[in-house]
């Protein structure tokens, strides 16, 4: 096992044991296939991103992202840490113009990674980020990452669904068993202030945002939406 001191910046115990879990793998695409939010959130994505163009995919997973705009004329880049999940992205790509590769968010080549029209972060990928720098440089990596104009989108849980994070009003950070076994997945709760605060310190202009449900969609939006809403996504321009 390798020592808590040697994991990647910005990979905690627990999110190493998420990465590598072949169950978790297994049952992903099925978990997504059922997901309300991994709806909306390509609904999102398609607004946002309406030109076929390059596409990077920061925290890919298994390449959800690249089946949906591969076919629509997209050139698409899947980033990811788990070899688990990569590998059954390259099984399943819809087109010859999506690739894969292994990085940590955090330490980002900048000379592998530019010259994007669009890039997302979803499914509060950044949340599983361990500690305030770590998500910064996520964010300043998908900001270097994009042409003058490119598009971002990212997707964050909400700090104040039902109260849930009281419990970690402090710091945000929520730690949770996994269905999967292993150390607790420890997932960072965003305030809205807070999310956009970070987006716009990576040097973004945030364009749009819009709230969401568990189920989808965050109907009635003027009513406690602080408190309604399960998360945010959250559109930007450089």
């Amino acid at each position: 096992m390798i020592p808590d001191w040697q994991l990647p910046p910005g990979v905690d115990r627990g999110l190493h044991d998420y990465l590598r879990s072949v169950d978790m793998v297994r049952g992903y695409d099925a978990m997504m296939a059922i997901s309300p939010l991994a709806a909306v959130d390509c609904e999102f994505c398609e607004r946002w991103f309406p030109t076929p163009g390059r596409l990077l995919d920061l925290g890919c997973g298994t390449g959800r992202l690249g089946r949906h705009f591969g076919p629509q004329g997209f050139e698409y880049v899947g980033v990811d840490l788990s070899e688990e999940m990569l590998a059954v992205a390259e099984l399943q790509k819809a087109t010859e113009r999506e690739t894969f590769a292994k990085a940590n968010l955090v330490e980002l080549d900048p000379e592998a990674f530019q010259n994007f029209d669009c890039a997302a972060c979803l499914f509060s990928t950044l949340g599983m980020i361990r500690g305030t720098e770590n998500r910064d440089a996520v964010l300043r990596n998908a900001f270097r990452s994009l042409r003058p104009g490119g598009r971002f989108v990212l997707h964050v849980h909400n700090r104040y669904f039902h109260g849930l994070g009281l419990r970690g009003w402090r710091s945000g950070d929520l730690a949770m068993p996994q269905a999967y076994g292993g150390a607790p997945l420890t997932l960072h709760h965003y305030s809205l202030g807070e999310a956009l605060f970070a987006v716009r310190g990576a040097g973004f202009r945030v364009s749009d945002i819009m709230p969401v449900s568990a189920g989808g969609v965050l109907t009635k939006r003027w009513f406690l939406p602080k408190l309604r809403s399960y998360g945010y996504l959250i559109a930007a321009e450089k």
